[in-house]
């Protein structure tokens, strides 16, 4: 907050001391506003803002002459310059600036001296788009990837408590009561999975565009598949635990399973509660070393968490054997806790990795066919490809 706060500040004042001497408006105050306004977190969002408001602000420049020149400023006028203002904005896709076409259009209309106006308001917003870029340039952006990497291990560590408390009330007599509090604490990771990806979505702009950034697209589609993997996890913990509280109401007063089939429960469960945090380590990981490390532990805990899948299905067969009146729950909890070891195998994560490291490049060479051609010369995509399992260096 405080590197921000201090680009800030000196962006819009270099804007506003260039500004004095090249702009006729005594004080030009539009500069300093356009390059607090272009200094973004991420330099990707400072460029493409830039962009946005320099085309807004001459977009509301060309709209006020139109007007000056055919009907002047009065009370209809003004209403009629607003309409077409905002529906130019729109037009030109200037997304959160569309106002800014307005207010420049009003602005402008308002003098006497159109011309004299327009001009200075289009170079004090030039002036402050580019003092705003080269500011971060010269004094870079931070990359965010290491906050998405947190807040990525912290959501695996919620989902792995919730998975223990679950494991732990398996093997006794709950009331229904507390299964369904189970089921809401699951429900409430919907809320840590939107802040989460807001994260993630920040990191990805950091990465985009940022000359500190080798792999960039690597690291974002590494981070955005063990997401998505993390969040497909907590919706089938979230119908576990709804099968919990469906068994809990047909059981009663009972145990909510044989005192064997419990304890095998919370075993499972805690095996994978251990499995989903070492998948996100592996995911935010960025050594090569450290990466293979976290693939062997998460390997070898996933196949600890067959062996004991594989024991408790043996023990609920026995169990439907003896009664027949819950086998549809029964199946649920063994198919719940199948698909999320399925989820996280490493196998299962290269697939899904590769898939969309191809479906992104597909997407940027139909955006870009030049530069694609551009990248393929120069052995770009050809190194992301061959350093996939590793993941490269993380950017500093």
């Amino acid at each position: 907050m405080v590197v921000q706060t201090l680009r800030s500040a000196t962006a819009a004042t270099i804007a506003y001391v260039i500004a004095l001497r090249l702009s006729p408006e005594p004080a030009p105050l539009t500069a300093p506003l356009t390059a607090l306004l272009v200094v973004q977190v991420t330099f990707y969002a400072t460029l493409t803002n830039g962009i946005r408001r320099v085309n807004s602000v001459v977009a509301g420049v060309l709209v006020a002459i139109a007007f000056s020149v055919l009907v002047g400023l009065t009370w209809w006028s003004l209403a009629l310059l607003i309409v077409a203002a905002l529906a130019v904005g729109h037009l030109v896709r200037v997304d959160e600036y569309v106002a800014e076409v307005a207010i420049s259009a009003m602005l402008v209309l308002g003098v006497t001296t159109v011309g004299f106006t327009a001009w200075a308001r289009i170079v004090e917003t030039l002036i402050g788009a580019v003092v705003g870029t080269a500011c971060n340039l010269l004094l870079p952006p931070p990359v965010w990837v290491d906050e998405a990497g947190r807040s990525i291990e912290d959501l695996a560590r919620r989902v792995r408590q919730l998975m223990l408390r679950m494991g732990e009330e398996a093997g006794g007599r709950i009331p229904w009561e507390r299964a369904a509090e189970r089921l809401h604490e699951a429900r409430r990771l919907d809320h840590d999975i939107v802040q989460v990806d807001a994260a993630l979505r920040q990191a990805e702009d950091s990465l985009r565009l940022n000359p500190r950034v080798k792999e960039g697209l690597l690291h974002r589609v590494v981070l955005r598949t063990g997401l998505d993997t993390l969040e497909i996890c907590t919706v089938v913990l979230r119908v576990l635990a709804r099968s919990f509280t469906d068994l809990a109401k047909a059981r009663g007063p009972e145990e909510l399973f044989p005192a064997r089939v419990g304890a095998t429960v919370e075993q499972l469960l805690s095996e994978i509660a251990d499995a989903v945090v070492s998948f996100a380590v592996l995911v935010t990981t960025h050594l090569s070393e450290n990466a293979e490390s976290a693939e062997a532990r998460l390997s070898a805990e996933l196949h600890t968490a067959a062996g004991t899948r594989d024991r408790l299905a043996e023990l609920l067969q026995e169990e439907i054997r003896k009664d027949w009146a819950h086998w549809q729950l029964l199946g649920a909890v063994l198919t719940e806790t199948t698909r999320i070891i399925d989820e996280l195998n490493t196998e299962h994560r290269t697939r899904r990795l590769l898939e969309e490291l191809d479906r992104v490049s597909r997407g940027q060479r139909a955006k870009r066919p030049r530069l694609a051609l551009l990248r393929d010369r120069l052995g770009v995509q050809e190194e992301l490809w061959r350093n996939h399992a590793g993941f490269g260096e993380r950017p500093r």
